[in-house]
């Protein structure tokens, strides 16, 4: 099924993908690996375990590759890596990102109504 319009929230643990409609929305989550090692306090989910954020960034981009026109949003830099790796890796779907935007941790609706807004004034750039 093509979905127009998604949102994603990313951050390194999860990404929540948001199928937004008019009328309506419906919201998916995917969670990153976990390992239970002991890190080091000022290392970072992308330096302590590559692949494993590599393979995450691959499965929201597989995710979302069905989607018309996609807003990328979340609070840290997991976003642009994200989109960093959905230019160098998945060529397709970077022409349908729309936008990338800095948001802390909304809720859903704050999610979903931000995103209308963003594709609404996108569809008008048109």
């Amino acid at each position: 099924m093509t979905f127009r319009h998604v949102a994603v929230w990313i951050d390194h643990h999860e990404a929540r993908i948001f199928h937004v409609a008019d009328e309506g929305f419906d919201e998916a989550t995917l969670r990153a690996p976990h390992r239970h090692v002991r890190r080091h306090p000022t290392a970072t989910a992308e330096h302590a375990h590559p692949a494993d954020v590599q393979h995450f960034f691959h499965d929201v981009a597989k995710a979302l590759e069905d989607a018309v026109e996609i807003l990328v949003v979340g609070p840290a830099a997991a976003k642009d890596e994200f989109v960093k790796h959905v230019k160098e890796h998945d060529h397709a779907l970077a022409p349908k990102i729309v936008g990338v935007e800095t948001v802390d941790h909304p809720t859903d609706g704050q999610i979903v109504a931000h995103a209308r807004k963003v594709f609404r004034a996108a569809d008008r750039m048109r």
